[in-house]
């Protein structure tokens, strides 16, 4: 195979390009964590009551997960940069919108409205990195600052929640996004250059759209259902059986039309699969922890939404350091399986040791070093990941490659919350039965002891879930180093995207 020298200058702003990227990356993903924190102040100002109070999680994971995959093949169509940007400006305005919100409708639209300007902004900012760092040392940075900001972001969103709704009020939750969207929304719109001849214009595929809009809500929606009316309710029964319906037929249907929303040969090629099951086995992990770590410290230990938020440090600068001190050092020198299948292995060791809690657990001895593990073998893992997930892809096809890593990331989250926090709920009651004598001396105690055996009764689960991650991402990940090689069919790549020393395999199409 030839090596056609590739003569086109690099963009000379894709690193401040990346900058704008990452800040709407950092906006999206505080997001999802930060609402949690301020979500009891504004159930109590709106009157929302105790069962409505989830839909203001579930209007925008609803939207935000059922619109992914439209929301990445949009950007295909549009082009990322245009997408980019209506994406930050929509998701300001619903933001403003949500901080405004005079009652729970109001409250409950601007999430759902958030969802869907997220569903176009998260694919796009991927698919713009895949398209733009084609050198592979170069990719490797990008992709580490980018992996770093999609592990940790999410535990940043907790301390900033926890002060925006100590100091000022739980509005600024909503109010915040809006300097961050403009800011990146204004950035983008002066220093991104999309390379030309990157967008796919076929006729959008409007089956496929229904199909998996319809599919991936009702899924969502599912777990979320059997968090709070359990496993054996009619309704989350019939969405199940309905997300399977709907999704099968997407895959029929996208396997016969011409132009389909989302091209089977994304998701077949064994590296690009591997990576979307094993970072949603991996995200289904960690957001289960996220949620009991915040009911430990705050209602075990006492400690107050900033300092609750503070706690979770530990977690970040693992993650940052995993990422871009390990993961992108490294990824252009070994295979990503020899990265991916280590990280989520010591992650695991870092829950294992998370088994541990107990009602006066010390900080320093079981969850500083368990959340420490936790970050950096997350971190490690996430950076090839991320750059393997859009490597080798067509140019046409990278934003329906990077939404699904939002996907499997949407979905996995979903999963993580409802099944983790469903066996957590069993094993308390269970502890709760089988210990009544104490509970007639002291209930308060028993509950306390009650809800940390549950809590870490779903660690053990978790553990195992993340050692399945590994087990995937050793078995079905055989490329070799994702950053050695000119990506998302670059110039320089050879017809499968890659260069003769890595081989990614892609199906025909």
């Amino acid at each position: 195979m030839s090596k056609t020298a590739d003569l086109r200058l690099p963009d000379p702003s894709r690193w401040k390009a990346l900058a704008f990227i990452a800040l709407a990356q950092l906006m999206v993903v505080l997001d999802a964590t930060i609402v949690n924190i301020a979500l009891p102040h504004a159930q109590t100002a709106l009157h929302i009551s105790d069962a409505n109070k989830q839909w203001v999680i579930t209007a925008y994971a609803l939207a935000f997960g059922g619109l992914l995959l439209f929301g990445g093949r949009i950007a295909d169509l549009w082009g990322r940069k245009r997408t980019f940007v209506v994406g930050l400006v929509g998701f300001a305005l619903a933001s403003a919108l949500g901080g405004a919100a005079q009652n729970q409708a109001m409250l409950f639209g601007s999430r759902a409205l958030q969802g869907v300007f997220g569903a176009l902004l998260a694919p796009a900012a991927l698919s713009l990195l895949a398209v733009m760092f084609t050198d592979a040392r170069e990719r490797a940075k990008a992709f580490g600052i980018y992996g770093a900001i999609a592990g940790g972001g999410g535990a940043v969103g907790l301390i900033l929640g926890g002060f925006l709704t100590q100091a000022l009020n739980w509005r600024w939750t909503f109010f915040v996004n809006i300097p961050f969207a403009v800011v990146a929304a204004a950035g983008a719109y002066f220093v991104i250059r999309e390379p030309a001849g990157s967008r796919n214009r076929s006729a959008l595929d409007i089956p496929g759209v229904v199909l998996s809009a319809l599919g991936l809500v009702s899924l969502v929606y599912g777990f979320t259902r059997a968090e709070s009316a359990g496993w054996s309710d009619g309704l989350t029964i019939g969405m199940f059986v309905a997300a399977a319906v709907l999704l099968l037929a997407f895959v029929l249907t996208e396997s016969k039309v011409a132009s389909p929303l989302l091209p089977l040969r994304v998701v077949l090629d064994r590296n690009r699969g591997g990576v979307y099951l094993s970072l949603g086995l991996a995200v289904i992990a960690m957001f289960g922890l996220f949620l009991f770590l915040t009911y430990y410290l705050q209602v075990v230990r006492g400690y107050s939404p900033i300092r609750t938020g503070f706690a979770f440090l530990p977690m970040i600068a693992g993650m940052i350091t995993g990422s871009t001190q390990i993961g992108a050092r490294l990824m252009t020198r070994v295979p990503a399986r020899k990265l991916m299948g280590p990280g989520f292995l010591v992650a695991a060791v870092g829950m294992l040791l998370l088994t541990r809690l107990d009602i006066d657990s010390s900080y320093a001895a079981v969850v500083l070093p368990g959340q420490l593990l936790l970050g950096l073998g997350m971190g490690t893992a996430f950076m090839p990941a991320m750059s393997l997930a859009t490597h080798g892809v067509e140019p046409r096809d990278s934003g329906v490659a990077s939404a699904m890593v939002n996907t499997s990331q949407q979905v996995g989250g979903a999963i993580g919350t409802a099944l983790l926090n469903t066996i957590a709920a069993s094993a308390a009651t269970a502890y709760a039965s089988s210990h009544a004598a104490l509970g007639a001396r002291d209930p308060e105690l028993l509950k306390l002891q009650a809800m940390v055996h549950g809590f870490t009764g779903a660690i053990w689960w978790a553990v195992g879930i993340l050692v399945a991650a590994s087990a995937i991402a050793v078995t079905f990940i055989d490329a070799g180093r994702p950053g050695s090689g000119p990506a998302s069919g670059g110039p320089g790549a050879g017809a499968d995207g890659v260069e003769d020393e890595v081989r990614v395999p892609v199906v025909a199409h």
